[in-house]
C-alpha cells in the first residue's frame, strides 16, 4: 500500500477499533506557532479520551502518512515550506517527494483509502460568493460526492455562499444532517440562517445512517453538521460587520482564487481580536469529540 499507517492506527484498523481522521492544514496553515502544535496534541488527546485512536494525516517527503508521531506532528507544525495539499495535489506531491498538510479533500481521500470511516474537521469548503462570475468552488464538494466517509464539521465556512453550497451538496447527492439541531451551522456561528432537512441526535443514529449507506452502496459522504455551542460562537453582529469589511477589503486589494479564503479568515481573526479563532477552536474541539463518539458507535456494528 502507498499509505504509511502508524503502528497504532494499523493495529486499530486491523482490529476494528474506532479511529478518527484529523486534517493537518489547521496545524501547518491555520494557527500561529507554537499554538498550532499545542492544539494538534490537544485534539489527539480529545480523541483518545473518548476511547478512539487519532489519525492525523499529512504527506511527508512524498509519502502519505495516516497517523503521525510527536516528531512528525512537530515537523508539520514548525517546518517552513510545508505545502497545502488538496486531493488533486497528492500524486504531484508524491512524485516530487514534497511535504504538505492535507485539506479536507485530501484528508478524506487518504482516510478512505486507509479504511477510516469518520473524519473530524472545522468547516467545509464550498461555493464562493460571486460564483457566477468566478466559478470558484471548493474541491471538497466534488470529492465528498464520491467518497463514502462521515465528516463531522461545523457547517461550511461562513465567508462562503452558504445557501449555494447547500444547493450544490444536494445536487451532488451528499447527505447532510444537523446534529441535535434543525439549523445548518455557520462555522463561527451556531446558525447560518438556513435549515437542514434531517436531524440526528445520538452517535448511534449516525452509525445507523452509515450502515444504511453501506447497504445501499451509496458512494457519497455523510456530513454531520455540529454547531459550535451558542455561548462560544462569535457574536453574530460582530461577525456580520467584520465579514462585510473583509469582503470589501478583498475586492479592493484584488485578492482572487485560492488566496481569498486565507485572506478573509486572517482579516476576521485580526479584526475580532481573536474571537473568531476562539470560536473556530471551540467548534473543532466539539467536532473531534463527537467524531470519536460516532467512530465508537460505528465500531460496535
Amino acid at each position: 500500500m502507498v499509505l504509511v499507517l502508524s503502528e497504532e492506527v494499523r493495529e486499530a484498523t486491523d482490529a476494528g477499533r474506532p479511529v478518527v481522521a484529523l486534517e493537518s492544514t489547521i496545524i501547518a496553515h491555520g494557527l500561529p506557532r507554537p499554538r498550532n502544535l499545542r492544539v494538534a496534541l490537544e485534539l489527539e488527546g480529545v480523541v483518545r479520551r473518548e476511547g478512539a485512536v487519532p489519525a492525523t494525516i499529512a504527506v511527508l517527503d512524498g509519502r502519505p502518512h495516516v497517523g503521525l508521531d510527536k516528531d512528525q506532528l512537530e515537523r508539520v507544525a514548525n517546518e517552513d515550506g510545508i505545502r497545502k495539499l488538496g486531493h488533486r495535489d497528492l500524486p504531484l506531491a508524491m512524485a516530487a517527494g514534497a511535504s504538505g498538510a492535507t485539506t479536507v479533500s485530501a484528508t478524506a481521500r487518504l482516510a478512505a483509502l486507509a479504511g477510516i470511516r469518520v473524519f473530524a474537521t472545522g468547516g467545509l469548503g464550498g461555493v464562493h460568493r460571486r460564483w457566477t462570475e468566478t466559478q470558484d468552488e471548493s474541491a471538497d464538494l466534488g470529492l465528498l460526492a464520491r467518497t463514502r466517509i462521515t465528516v463531522v464539521c461545523a457547517g461550511v465556512k461562513s465567508i462562503l455562499d452558504v445557501p449555494a453550497t447547500l444547493q450544490r451538496l444536494e445536487t451532488l447527492g451528499v447527505a447532510v444532517a444537523g446534529y441535535r439541531t434543525e439549523r445548518f451551522p455557520g462555522f463561527y456561528l451556531s446558525d447560518s440562517g438556513h435549515p437542514v432537512d434531517w436531524t440526528l441526535r445520538e452517535p448511534e443514529q449516525v452509525a445507523e445512517v452509515m450502515r444504511a449507506q453501506d447497504a445501499l452502496g451509496a458512494p457519497e459522504a455523510l456530513i454531520v453538521a455540529n454547531p459550535v455551542p451558542r455561548e462560544q460562537q462569535l457574536d453574530p453582529e460582530t461577525h456580520a460587520r467584520v465579514l462585510t469589511e473583509a469582503l470589501s477589503a478583498c475586492e479592493e486589494e484584488g485578492i482572487t482564487g485560492q488566496a481569498v479564503t486565507p485572506f478573509l479568515l486572517d482579516h476576521l481573526v485580526r479584526h475580532t481580536d481573536g474571537a473568531s479563532l476562539r470560536a473556530n477552536l471551540a467548534a473543532v474541539r466539539g467536532n473531534v469529540e463527537l467524531a470519536a463518539r460516532i467512530a465508537t458507535a460505528w465500531a460496535m456494528r
